[in-house]
């Protein structure tokens, strides 16, 4: 940019000040909301990718090939075994195991939970982690060696050394001291490998279960030198399960069961099971959402720049007729915009320092601007602002450095573009409020949705449940048996039961499945209940009864599988089975015992899972004393005052075991966390978008307004009143926004329709939504040319046929 450009610039600015703190405004606007939101996209897309060597790391995948089962789909963890077979049949192979067990760091007689996994000797030939101190490779060979993270090592030993230290530590009941060997860096927050401590994985596991096909409690990790070697192996898999399966599933062992390759920077955006791509779907939109609010800016831009015409039309023909040929006027124009771009980005970075705290707070996250260096945002924006400049400035360089100059001098009037210039401007309003109506629309469905998940129907009770996680850490009778007689003890409580199954759960119960008369297979689901569950959760009873300890056939603590028991189904298992009327069911057998087991009682469904997982049919098996799964209360009362006392009867008891606990809503909140942070950063960009077109909306009534101005005069000469004028005027602008409603309306349909179907507790698109964003952006647009058109409908005609 020259100097000549640069005084242009200075001069457009400041002789049509409104003007350029409209442009500049909306463009800083739209560049603030792309690049927040596109650090929220970078946040979510840069995970593991902080590991050196990352891109030839390799999650293998357990794949459950049956369909329409509760676990089928691709899973994150595989049986513990795995790496052990693959080293058999593909020698060479590079690999390692992260197991995720129950452990506590105990520290003067009490317990607090910690993220301790298991590894192999093998885990640095795949994750350099950075160490503080010490060392990494080869402390792991030691089983009494342990890692731990520097806030770990902080929090224990303050600011004394930490190698060398010991530390006692409770993995699964088995309480012994580990030696710290080295201390590494604390995990970023983008990543999904979630330890503070590490420790040998054992060589010798001889647990059934570890060979399991359908136990899947490790992740397991490859590490292939290029992509092509990764495919190979991928290729070579099929055979592999059939060769290590034949014995649990029979022959083509790989239609039932399977492994894939994900590479590890997907993981955090790639979904398990059934669950549906989700967060993959919310990045993506709340990306598009940024892109777009960019784009109603420069939208805005071009708007105002050719409604701008007029005033710039004798300064082209005065420049023409001093020498100056088309494509210097364009290169002119076009240098003006980049300056106006970058003036705007300016604009735009000190917007986002402003805002990102309230982001952050919105959305729960931990986002910070950067301006150089890898995560900085200078590099992209400069480019950035480039395009936007020529992007914005492209139509109206190219119409202004057209206009004749003989035609323009000799003329009373600049040209304005006439009727083409006209509706133009009409058809870019009205695409910009189809984009703010779309995004208006789809902030409804949101907040709507996410409402409706915090007060949907469960089939129970969610207030007054808290629940007892660490009850996983009692593996002694006795210690359990005191842990639940100290919670009933507790003034506010009402009731106890255990369960292996509570809201907010993972789904990780196991599954049956059922033939009836030579029917195909119901799978069922298998939720093992204590006394009082049922009356602790508040289930409606359809027919029948509960279970309990007053009936033999109850209990199936000392039952084999084999053994006649006492079940009680759900309402979608009962469907599942073919009766209609609950009453039918009752008497009625199931299952795979010799004689099966008999229903005794028919509840409501109840949903403890993700609400866009669909609740499974289930049948529950009573025992008296559980020996598994967490403890829930049913409280009277302030949830904090509850927690409270229940840690203080968990410590009297179990000190040496961590506690945890959680209430019920906030547990069920959790699952459904993200797609309110979602709601709220969506709605952020879409008011932002709205905002931009009101701004650009009273530039050109303003403008208009100002060319009307000899028009209006006469109307008013020749009788017209001032409700007429202000008709005129703020009709012309609201013909664009109903059109814009026509275009809105079926995109915001087929977008909130996709995003609704990943849910199987939704909410019904009503077209309320539709027509309360059409009447709001109308009412925006009325409000703001109502000023304008105010101001002009006051206005003496004698003083607007001088004026003109």
């Amino acid at each position: 940019m020259n100097s000549f450009a640069l005084l242009s610039l200075y001069r457009s600015l400041t002789r049509h000040r409104v003007y350029a703190a409209l442009n500049i405004g909306g463009l800083a606007i739209g560049i603030a909301t792309i690049i927040v939101l596109g650090l929220y996209v970078r946040f979510e897309t840069s995970f593991e990718r902080w590991l050196p060597g990352y891109e030839d790391v390799y999650l293998v995948q357990t794949d459950s090939r049956v369909p329409d089962q509760p676990f089928s789909g691709r899973h994150h963890y595989t049986m513990g075994g795995l790496l052990d077979q693959l080293r058999e049949d593909f020698p060479g192979i590079v690999g390692t195991r992260i197991e995720p067990v129950g452990a506590s760091v105990i520290e003067n007689g009490l317990a607090t939970a910690e993220q301790l996994k298991r590894v192999d000797n093998s885990f640095f030939d795949l994750f350099a982690l950075p160490m503080v101190t010490g060392t990494g490779r080869g402390a792991l060979a030691d089983p009494a060696n342990v890692l731990v993270s520097r806030e770990i090592a902080a929090r224990f030993f303050g600011t004394a050394e930490a190698v060398g230290q010991s530390i006692t530590v409770n993995i699964d009941g088995e309480i012994r001291p580990l030696r710290i060997a080295g201390v590494f860096e604390d995990l970023p927050p983008s990543s999904e490998l979630d330890f503070t401590m590490l420790t040998r994985l054992p060589d010798d596991i001889e647990n059934p279960w570890w060979r399991n096909w359908g136990s899947t409690s490790v992740q397991t990790f490859l590490r292939f030198s290029t992509p092509e070697e990764a495919a190979r192996f991928e290729a070579g898999t099929d055979a592999f399960v059939e060769r290590r399966a034949l014995s649990a599933y029979g022959e083509q062992a790989s239609k039932q069961i399977g492994i894939n390759l994900l590479p590890i920077a997907e993981m955090h955006l790639t979904p398990q099971g059934r669950e549906p791509d989700s967060r993959r779907q919310t990045v993506t939109t709340l990306g598009i959402v940024g892109a777009l609010t960019l784009l109603i800016a420069i939208v805005n831009y071009v708007n105002l720049a050719t409604a701008r015409a007029a005033l710039r039309a004798r300064e082209v023909a005065m420049r023409k007729v001093l020498g100056a040929n088309r494509g210097a006027l364009i290169r002119q124009f076009l240098a003006e915009a980049i300056g106006t771009a970058a003036l705007a980005g300016l604009g735009g970075l000190a917007l986002v320092e402003l805002a990102l705290p309230f982001v952050n707070a919105a959305g729960e996250l931990s986002l910070s601007l950067h301006y150089f260096g890898q995560q900085g945002v200078i590099l992209p924006l400069v480019p950035l602002i480039l395009v936007i400049g020529v992007v914005a400035g492209a139509y109206p360089a190219f119409m202004l450095s057209r206009f004749p100059a003989a035609s323009v001098l000799a003329s009373a009037k600049a040209p304005g573009g006439g009727q083409a210039g006209t509706r133009l401007r009409q058809a870019l309003v009205a695409a910009q409020f189809a984009l703010a109506i779309a995004f208006m629309i789809g902030t409804g469905v949101l907040f709507a949705q996410v409402q409706h998940l915090r007060s949907a129907d469960l089939g129970y009770d969610r207030e007054g449940l808290l629940l007892i996680r660490s009850m996983g850490w009692a593996d002694d009778e006795t210690q359990r048996r005191a842990i639940v007689a100290r919670m009933a003890a507790i003034p506010a409580v009402r009731s106890v039961a255990l369960s292996d199954s509570v809201p907010g759960g993972d789904g990780t119960n196991n599954v049956d499945t059922f033939s009836k008369d030579g029917s195909a297979p119901i799978s069922m689901r298998r939720v093992a209940i204590g006394p009082q569950f049922f009356e602790t959760y508040g289930t409606k009873l359809l027919a029948g009864r509960f279970l309990g300890d007053e009936y033999g056939l109850d209990d199936a603590t000392e039952r084999e599988w084999e053994d006649p028991r006492n079940v009680v189904i759900n309402a979608l298992l009962l469907r599942a089975l073919g009766y209609k009327d609950p009453a039918e069911a009752i008497g009625q057998q199931i299952g795979r015992g010799a004689p099966p087991w008999t229903i005794v009682g028919v509840v409501n469904d109840m949903r403890f899972l993700s609400p866009r997982e669909p609740i499974d049919p289930t049948y529950y098996t009573y025992y008296q004393d559980p020996r598994y799964g967490p403890l829930t209360l049913r409280f009277n009362g302030d949830p904090q005052v509850t927690t409270d006392a229940a840690r203080e009867a968990w410590i009297s008891v179990a000190g040496e075991l961590p506690f945890e606990a959680e209430t019920g809503v906030a547990s069920l909140r959790e699952q459904y966390a993200e797609d309110e942070r979602a709601a709220r950063l969506f709605a952020i960009g879409a008011g932002l978008a709205v905002l931009i077109g009101m701004v650009g909306l009273w530039g050109l009534a303003s403008f208009n307004t100002a060319r009307r101005v000899r028009e209006i005069g006469i109307r008013k000469t020749l009788g017209a009143t001032r409700g007429d004028i202000v008709r005129l005027l703020v009709r012309q602008f609201l013909q664009p926004v109903l059109l814009a409603n026509i275009i809105a309306w079926p995109l915001a349909w087929a977008a909130m329709s996709r995003w609704l179907a990943g849910f199987d507790d939704r909410i019904a698109l009503s077209p309320l939504y539709f027509l309360g964003a059409g009447l709001l952006a109308a009412l925006i647009a009325g409000l703001t040319v109502l000023g304008q058109s105010l101001r002009a409908a006051r206005a003496a005609p004698a003083w607007a046929l001088r004026h003109d």
